[in-house]
């Protein structure tokens, strides 16, 4: 019996928590870029690129996933053995970068930024291990209105991308209110930092999880529904009841710091946050902004480098999913004042302030306003190959197309007409030019419109009406074909004009 030969070739899977990412997407992205790019530039922001990697040191340890054995990120050693890792954001970089150059930058320094990240954390329905971001920042000012105009910055770009006033709200507060209800609940101190890094997950999962959860979270810990347990910040009831009254949204027309002024009076650090929240709004008012921006105590944000001001740039539409239950998008960007970040590298402090954009969730938030960009474009217009010892021929056609800005490919494969037609299909192509040795004698070439076509066959009953109608298909003269290509186009894509 012959010896079984074992099979070693690798399996074609995608990691976990990884996807693909087609035309159409890519092309509605590029296009949401693009108007995002254009509000960053108006506001004066300069466009600024750092590598997939950093040196694992320069990232912190400020992930919401910090516990998990390798930081929440994707590492590996080089050929120094030093630890490299890819960024979780684009704000650890930036911090790196400004002390690197710090001395030849403007103060303050504005910058903006796009690409991927990555993050190790467990995946989930639409929790991607990468995703994209855009960001701002303003790098070098102490002044609260950095932080005002993160917050017109980030409703500016929602109604540019076609989210409607109303549709969205940017909320505002500040860490140092917190920091001061923390020293209410008596959980101040050095030796408490653990604990409050856990209040802010907890409290940063508020949307996600409800109140419920995230007291539970603030008490002993919480069971999910997988069976995961996490432990929790083990506050005392009063303490509970402290944070309690900090993320329980205000009603509307009522101070939303009403029942937090007691439990900050003695406070210097949460008093010194309510002032500059005052200042915010004043100058958020002054702008015209206080319809989009609002007051808001319940946002924390979930990362620890947060040193004053935070945002959160918020979604308030419901759309009917699938399954018939509204959904609600929430969260699809955010950010704030992070002071301390630079300092790492300098051990000076280097005030700073910025906003980041969720690209991808943002952009199933606008399909499902159906305000998403137009993702598809027209497929290539496919040259057949009847004789294939006249590619050149065919390639002369193909250029030309090219030439006059028609979107234009040879078929390069070696197999028949019907073959090449189904190909054309594929590509989404809305027309093929076919050239054989008749046509090419007389100097012409055939277009074939395959959008019409398609239509005129649904109404077509056999296949002798079909070779008798030849729906769809003329002769035209060689010199004519990116004429009557181009009108084949503007027939079916009048805005590709």
């Amino acid at each position: 019996m012959a010896k079984k030969i074992k099979d070693n070739r690798p399996g074609a899977r995608l990691p976990k928590g990884l996807r693909d990412i087609e035309a159409a997407e890519i092309r509605a992205q590029n296009a949401m870029l693009a108007s995002i790019r254009k509000v960053y530039e108006n506001y004066g922001f300069e466009p600024l690129e750092t590598p997939a990697f950093e040196y694992t040191d320069a990232l912190g340890k400020f992930l919401p996933d910090s516990d998990r054995p390798n930081e929440g990120v994707f590492s590996l050693q080089d050929e120094d053995e030093q630890w490299l890792s890819l960024r979780y954001d684009m704000t650890a970089p930036l911090a790196r970068y400004v002390a690197e150059n710090f001395d030849r930058l403007p103060k303050p320094f504005r910058r903006y930024a796009t690409g991927p990240v990555w993050r190790n954390e467990k995946p989930g329905p639409g929790r991607f291990r990468q995703f994209t971001q855009f960001d701002a920042d303003t790098v070098g000012t102490e002044s609260v209105a950095a932080d005002a105009e993160m917050c017109m910055l980030a409703a500016d770009t929602l109604e540019a991308l076609g989210v409607p006033r109303g549709n969205f709200l940017i909320k505002v507060n500040n860490r140092k209110v917190l920091d001061g209800i923390m020293e209410a609940a008596g959980i101040a101190g050095e030796e408490n930092a653990g604990r409050r890094l856990t209040v802010l997950r907890a409290i940063d999962k508020l949307d996600r999880l409800g109140l419920a959860g995230v007291e539970q979270l603030l008490g002993e810990g919480r069971l999910d529904e997988s069976g995961d347990y996490t432990k929790g910040a083990g506050l005392s009831k009063d303490a509970i009841s402290a944070i309690r009254a900090f993320v329980v949204p205000a009603k509307d027309g009522q101070d939303p710091f009403a029942e937090l002024d007691g439990l900050l009076k003695n406070s210097e650090i949460g008093r010194e946050g309510r002032a500059e929240l005052a200042q915010i709004a004043e100058l958020i008012s002054a702008a015209g902004y206080s319809d989009r921006v609002k007051i808001d105590p319940s946002v924390v944000r979930g990362l620890e480098y947060y040193t004053g001001p935070v945002f959160e740039a918020e979604l308030t539409f419901e759309v009917t999913g699938d399954d018939g239950k509204p959904v609600r998008f929430g969260s699809v960007g955010g950010g704030g004042r992070y002071d301390d970040l630079v300092a790492r590298f300098t051990g000076k402090t280097v005030p700073a302030t910025g906003f980041s954009l969720g690209v991808s969730r943002l952009q199933a938030a606008l399909n499902a306003l159906g305000r998403g960009a137009e993702g598809d474009v027209p497929g290539p217009v496919v040259v057949l190959v009847m004789d294939r010892d006249r590619l050149s021929d065919y390639q002369a056609l193909t250029q030309r197309l090219r030439s006059a800005g028609i979107r234009a490919e040879m078929y390069l494969g070696t197999s028949g007409m019907k073959a090449q037609m189904k190909y054309a299909d594929k590509r989404g192509s809305p027309c093929v030019v076919i050239q054989g040795s008749d046509e090419r004698e007389k100097g012409e070439v055939q277009i074939k419109d395959l959008i019409e076509g398609a239509l005129a066959a649904q109404s077509i009953a056999d296949n002798k009406e079909w070779k008798e109608a030849r729906p769809a298909q003329f002769s035209v003269s060689e010199v004519a074909l990116e004429e009557e290509v181009r009108k084949v186009l503007a027939r079916h894509f009048p805005q590709s004009d």
